[in-house]
């Protein structure tokens, strides 16, 4: 009954701390302010330049996900599907969700035989089945992701040397379907095949759009949608955002090897308290034998845990940049 208490407090302190960081997180009133005043300034300049950046904000505004969504799905599970299908994996949600519970009860089993206590096999068993999938998946989204992400400007100058040819864009489509490697001929298959069935390719680009949920492939999409509206020479427009695709990824690259140092000292301090244990409990076990028995010191290794995600959190915000 004790531990049940100081489980409730301990959960009662972190959620009144996070409901204290949501409360003053929130954007200030001087920046909405001069955010609302440049959206009315867009809007009703006399510059053409100023009116294509104010269709530009809007659609990107309308493509921005909700926060409690995957951009491109209507509820938890479709956007769970819609992740794993991100990985280029044919793996379904039957198949994650089986992984996720066999190690559940392998994780959870060992635990409590190891130890005899049955709510940390629980809470560790619970942190290993939903955390080591879900890792492993983001980290095959991030891999797939930098990978089309190199290769999309090349296949912008693709289609560019093929408008310059005189051939039409959904030629120059298929084109690059077949001629780019990687995840990028992929998508750009999967909509060339949209249009064959009879989508349009606005709608055909806006799919995958929402499904990629990449910004580089969303400036690719407003770009077109702009020169529709406005007219102009579509091919020296893409050649410009190939440009500023390469120059992105360079400012990114700066950016990683700049904060390099910090996201090493911030790796080094989160995990050096997991291995000290570790090493201890490997040379001595009964030292630290206690915390998995004493519901005192289970507690507080829970609390100390808590505290160290709360602060890997702000370390993590810290070295993080948005271009």
């Amino acid at each position: 009954m004790n531990m049940l208490h100081l489980l409730l407090v301990s959960g009662g302190l972190f959620a009144a701390l996070a409901m204290v960081w949501l409360a003053f997180a929130g954007p200030s009133p001087q920046k909405e302010s001069a955010r609302r005043l440049g959206q009315v300034r867009y809007r009703h300049s006399e510059s053409a330049v100023d009116r294509v950046e104010a269709q530009m904000r809007k659609a990107v505004a309308a493509r921005r996900p909700k926060m409690h969504q995957i951009a491109g799905s209507s509820s938890r599970v479709e956007a769970l599907a819609l992740r794993l299908h991100r990985t280029g994996k044919d793996w379904t949600l039957q198949q994650y969700l089986m992984v996720s519970g066999g190690l559940f009860v392998v994780v959870a089993g060992l635990v409590f035989l190891k130890s005899g206590a049955p709510i940390l096999a629980l809470v560790i068993g619970l942190f290993v089945g939903a955390g080591v999938p879900h890792v492993v998946v983001g980290h095959l989204v991030k891999k797939r992701t930098t990978q089309f992400i190199v290769k999309f400007p090349d296949a912008i100058e693709l289609l560019v040397r093929g408008l310059r040819s005189g051939l039409p864009v959904s030629e120059t489509l298929s084109i690059v379907a077949t001629e780019v490697p990687g995840p990028v001929g992929e998508e750009f298959k999967l909509i060339t095949e949209r249009i064959k069935i009879g989508k349009t390719m606005e709608d055909a680009l806006q799919d995958t759009a929402n499904r990629l949920d990449m910004a580089e492939f969303s400036f690719f999409c407003i770009t077109l949608a702009i020169q529709r509206e406005t007219g102009g020479n579509l091919a020296e427009t893409l050649a410009n955002l190939s440009d500023v695709l390469r120059k992105r990824a360079q400012m990114k690259l700066k950016i990683r090897a700049m904060s390099s140092e910090s996201k090493a000292s911030a790796y080094i301090v989160g995990s050096l308290p997991f291995i000290v244990f570790g090493l201890i409990y490997w040379v001595n076990p009964l030292y630290l034998g206690k915390f998995f028995i004493d519901e005192r010191l289970m507690v507080t290794g829970f609390g100390g845990m808590v505290w160290m995600s709360m602060g890997a959190f702000i370390m993590a915000k810290m070295v993080s940049f948005e271009i």
